[in-house]
């Protein structure tokens, strides 16, 4: 859901959100939280919680709302690359 929403939500010029729906802010958003994204994120300091579930989401949630309020799930493709792509092993 949180990706779907990321999707409909944001606007990028890179093709990776579609941004249509313009009435709605993407700072209420939340992390889409997976494997990738979770072990990258835990790496990198920004999450201590162990499994990926709707608390590791919260606690995500604060830190990348500290880096950016209005748009805290721009993170998302960043943390997700490092892990698929890059195979980050921190």
């Amino acid at each position: 859901m949180n990706m779907y929403l990321r999707w409909m939500i944001r606007k990028d010029n890179k093709g990776v959100d579609f941004g249509i729906w313009e009435s709605i802010s993407p700072s209420i958003l939340s992390c889409p939280l997976d494997v990738h994204s979770g072990n990258v994120a835990r790496k990198l300091g920004l999450l201590s919680r162990k499994q990926n579930d709707a608390k590791a989401v919260h606690e995500l949630d604060g830190v990348l709302r500290e880096m950016d309020s209005q748009d805290p799930v721009k993170y998302d493709f960043a943390l997700f690359g490092l892990g698929v792509f890059a195979k980050f092993n921190g």
